[in-house]
Parts: C-alpha cells; structure tokens; sequence
C-alpha cells in the first residue's frame, strides 16, 4: 500500500532553514508528481509546492515563492522542501502529498515552527 513519510520538521528562529523529506513506497514513485502541502492551527490545509516526475516542472505558492524550493530523488524514492528565510508564519503541520484520479495519499505529517 501506499506510503508516505515524512521527516525534518522541528523548531528554527525567524530567518532560518530547514530541510523536509518525505519517503514514498507503495507506488511506482518516478511516474508520479509530488507535493507538498501544511496546515497551520485553525486554518484550512494549503498547497505549498508541486513537482512533476522528472522534475521539468515545479509550481509554488505566493506566500513562498523565492524561500523555498521543492525537489526529489526517484532514484530514493524522495521528495524534499528546502525552506529557507523561514518566517512565524510558516508555521504549520507539513504533509507529503501523492494524488492520482481516485484518491489522495498523505504521510503523517511533520510539525514545523518557527519561533524566537
């Protein structure tokens, strides 16, 4: 069955970086975009960042275009969110997404905050 795991969150000052990762199984992960998404307290979930297949695409959200950069390693089974210049804002759950026609696939999420 389908997998995701994700790793990396933790807490960093205003201004710093952190780098996420998410390990997929269960499909065959190199035909498939990847995304990423978070969910701050009392807010709805968001797409933070996309990345096609062979990573010939990437898309992002306003909020983080410019910090952040999304990537991933077929060879791994990987996909990462480099953040950097990390804002309180930025604070969130961030989860590894995997989405085909009929379902969505989320890992467990892994707990970002930024704070002084």
């Amino acid at each position: 069955q389908v997998q995701l795991v994700e790793s990396g969150g933790g807490l960093v000052q205003p201004g710093g970086s952190l780098r996420l990762s998410c390990a997929a199984s269960g499909f065959t992960f190199n035909r498939h975009a990847m995304s990423w998404y978070r969910q701050a307290p009392g807010k709805e979930r968001e797409l933070v960042a996309t990345i096609t297949s062979t990573s010939d695409f990437t898309r992002y959200a306003d909020s983080v275009k410019g910090r952040f950069t999304i990537s991933r390693d077929n060879a791994k089974n990987t996909v990462y969110l480099q953040m950097n210049s990390l804002k309180v804002e930025d604070t969130a759950v961030y989860y590894c997404n995997h989405a085909v026609m009929t379902a969505d696939y989320w890992g467990q999420g892994t707990q970002v905050t930024v704070s002084s």
